[in-house]
């Protein structure tokens, strides 16, 4: 019987470390950690390994109630798993924890709360998205001007074998630029 930790960051780009920092000082002795994987995706790989290695008395920790689910329904769902299985959780950051009715309750409402928040941001963004279409404005990046000097220069220096990274030193421009670049004289005569 222990404390075993869940820590989940949603792109690769991002790191765990201060949910490492943050489980380690709440007593876990076993941190599971998702890298690269949505809160709202169902199979999770280390939130399933971590699911099989739960026994009767355990505790899972995570950080926040949004590392173990994204929608109320579904992190209700798994925390009742977890109670039926005997297994406590805690969240540390919200200071939940499924012990007594009152930390169960919290739950509930702290991840209605959660969920409200997420679709009042996607609401607010929709409706922003909706307005600059209508003022002509459209959502994405902004198209960037094309230097057919250096579009003409990246093909030769392709053609002369260098690498896309070489051809970037040369024309002052960055790797994913000459890879557009090179996509643009393919398919323009320039």
């Amino acid at each position: 019987m222990g404390s075993i930790g869940y820590a989940r960051v949603s792109t690769l780009e991002q790191n765990a470390d201060l949910q490492h920092v943050a489980l380690a000082a709440a007593g876990c002795n076993r941190i599971f950690t998702d890298h690269g994987v949505s809160g709202t995706t169902a199979s999770r790989p280390e939130l399933d390994k971590l699911l099989d290695h739960l026994r009767k008395g355990d505790e899972v920790v995570v950080w926040k109630l949004d590392r173990l689910g994204r929608n109320t329904r579904n992190l209700l769902a798994l925390i009742d798993d977890l109670e039926r299985r005997g297994v406590h959780f805690r969240s540390v950051t919200e200071g939940i924890s499924t012990t007594g009715p009152m930390g169960r309750a919290m739950l509930t409402v702290m991840s209605a709360f959660a969920q409200l928040e997420r679709d009042q941001l996607a609401e607010r963004t929709r409706a922003g998205m909706a307005a600059a279409a209508e003022h002509g404005r459209k959502a994405g990046r902004r198209e960037v001007t094309t230097d057919h000097v250096k579009v003409r220069r990246a093909r030769d220096l392709k053609a002369q074998g260098l690498a896309p990274a070489d051809i970037g030193k040369i024309i002052g421009a960055s790797r994913a630029t000459v890879y557009r670049y090179l996509n643009l004289a393919n398919s323009e005569v320039i």
